[in-house]
């Protein structure tokens, strides 16, 4: 998108910041990872590949001197909130460019799609023109959106400096982001074990779905901390596979954007993002309606404790100490 790139060189120039966080094209063609630019902004890029969720990298952005510009989709600007309010983040160090976003590609549907040998990917409107070494192939991109972009909570930037207007909208259908939660809830105990023993078995302990989570922002991580004796990088057995993920869904809760980078960075392709929607799920339905991110200031319903907390096991009397 080039008025985002003519944006950015006018950001810079005018002094507004010395440096701007964005994506730039990976090993592949179609590869989006974050990047740091300065004078030179070669290979910064924002398209319909650009799904990486850039606000946790501001953590180390911010440590250093001046300020970064940063581009920043609308889903994306929930992580910005919920770090600013966890004091991760100097907001005086960051200028937000908020871009638009009309959903993201996923490249493995379009691979799961039977294309093959990838060379690179155009985009004309809604049809992807994919050049293969088998020759040329087209997808309409509205059937290989991202999961996460079909249930997000919308175009709305919740935080920002700057913004660029969306002239380009599209009619997406959304999915209810809840619908695959209540199947699981539909199952019988013994059948939802066996569809997270058979889901968890598959993790390698790349802790790729940590690493790139906005809520997960410990300078030390209980699983990196070697008196635990859980810090294996590797699972030494079906409980530790278990652990860890539930033992993170835990550490998130009501923290959890649902931004749905866990799930999307997964190598083994594991629905992490329904054990983080089970808990939203509950928290709505037990403290009501919250969205983790959605302002800097608000308290989570998980941060305080009142005596009308719902707390099903525990009976409060008057007068008890």
């Amino acid at each position: 998108m080039q008025r985002v790139i003519d944006k950015v060189k006018e950001l810079l120039a005018n002094g507004v910041a010395d440096r701007v966080l964005a994506w730039k094209v990976g090993e592949f063609p179609y590869d989006r990872i974050p990047g740091v630019f300065k004078d030179d902004l070669d290979g910064l890029c924002y398209d319909s590949f650009s799904a990486c969720n850039l606000s946790k990298y501001l953590i180390n952005e911010t440590k250093k001197d001046g300020r970064v510009l940063v581009l920043m989709k609308p889903c994306d600007s929930y992580g910005v909130n919920l770090l600013i309010k966890e004091h991760r983040i100097d907001r005086e160090k960051i200028y937000i460019l908020a871009v638009p976003c009309n959903c993201k590609v996923d490249i493995e549907k379009i691979k799961d799609s039977g294309i093959k040998g990838i060379i690179d990917i155009a985009e004309e409107g809604d049809v992807l023109k994919i050049n293969t070494v088998y020759g040329q192939k087209e997808l309409d991109r509205r059937q290989v959106l991202c999961d996460k972009c079909l249930s997000c909570q919308g175009k709305k930037h919740v935080i920002y400096d700057e913004i660029i207007e969306d002239d380009e909208q599209q009619n997406i259908e959304k999915t209810d982001r809840m619908e695959a939660v209540e199947e699981l809830e539909a199952m019988s105990p013994e059948e939802r074990f066996a569809f997270w023993r058979s889901e968890l078995s598959k993790c390698i302990r790349c802790n790729a779905c940590r690493n790139v989570c906005p809520a997960c922002s410990c300078n030390k991580c209980i699983f990196d901390n070697t008196d635990t004796g859980v810090a294996a990088k590797s699972n030494a057995d079906s409980f530790e596979e278990n652990m860890f993920h539930i033992i993170r869904a835990f550490h998130v809760a009501g923290r959890c954007t649902d931004c749905g980078e866990c799930s999307r960075v997964c190598p083994q392709n594991i629905p992490l993002h329904l054990l983080n929607r089970k808990f939203i799920k509950e928290i709505n339905e037990l403290y009501g309606e919250f969205q983790a991110g959605e302002d800097a200031v608000t308290t989570g319903p998980l941060t305080f404790f009142t005596m009308e907390d719902a707390e099903p096991d525990v009976v409060y009397k008057k007068g008890r100490d």
